[in-house]
């Protein structure tokens, strides 16, 4: 899983660096498909379940399972790149959300859903430990999200990863959900909150993977893989000093 993870990394931050207005979300696709194939990996999201491209591109009220396409990006987007590589018979599983050119970091409510978002998956990572309810970290992402002024979308759940996609526990991003499962050593699972400016219900397009924010407003999301260990938390996926997109203050930081 530490390898794997690592790949992943590397994967999300080669194409992090290319994320500019005037390119297309296929140009990414293709780009991520490749860099998979250089490190003997497959990229876990072709053909799952009928999903046509090599990884996840959602932007601006997308909130999740963009799918890759001719759409260019122009100065004032935001885009998160979902990325899930397979390899060794384990898989690694991350995004982030980036702004495209300089209009976006301009924008106060822009700033503040994809820094709360980041914010959000901060908060859960820190009461990760043998024992804590998995139920619970619900609690913590909307209690922040909240404070912020943003929703958490309900419906979609960070998961257990390991030799499978996707796997037990459930991982819940609000608060008095009902999952089963406690923080166990050795347990691998994502937590991966989506943050929205509006109203948390969403809209699946007719593709059957497109989700978006039901009120066209703006939503972010940021993603790890991680490793319970015996006293805490390994952010498998964890940025690197020169990964791009980082942390942008916000005005109340100033």
């Amino acid at each position: 899983m530490r390898k794997v993870c690592r790949l992943g990394r590397e994967v999300l931050d080669l194409l992090a660096a290319e994320v500019r207005p005037g390119i297309t979300t296929d140009y990414l696709d293709e780009l991520c498909h490749k860099l998979c194939i250089e490190r003997d990996s497959y990229p876990s999201p072709l053909n799952y379940k009928d999903y046509p491209k090599s990884f996840c591109t959602s932007i601006n009220e997308v909130i999740c399972h963009g799918i890759p396409d001719q759409r260019v990006l122009i100065d004032g987007d935001i885009i998160n790149l979902d990325v899930s590589l397979y390899h060794g018979g384990y898989h690694a599983d991350l995004n982030e959300t980036y702004y495209v050119g300089h209009k976006a970091k301009a924008d106060p409510d822009t700033v503040r859903v994809v820094e709360t978002a980041r914010e959000c998956l901060e908060e859960a990572i820190k009461v990760v430990k043998p024992g804590y309810l998995v139920r619970d970290f619900g609690a913590v992402i909307e209690k922040y999200a909240k404070s912020k002024g943003c929703s958490v979308v309900r419906d979609i759940v960070g998961h257990g990863v390991n030799t499978h996609f996707h796997s037990p526990p459930n991982v819940p991003h609000y608060t008095k959900n009902k999952a089963v499962g406690v923080c166990k050593p050795g347990m691998t699972f994502t937590i991966e909150p989506m943050v929205s400016l509006g109203k948390h219900q969403f809209v699946t397009w007719p593709d059957n993977w497109t989700i978006t924010t039901i009120d066209g407003k703006k939503s972010a999301q940021f993603e790890h893989t991680l490793l319970v260990t015996e006293t805490g938390v390994e952010i498998l996926t964890a940025r690197l000093p020169t990964s791009p997109g980082g942390p942008v203050r916000t005005p109340e930081d100033v």
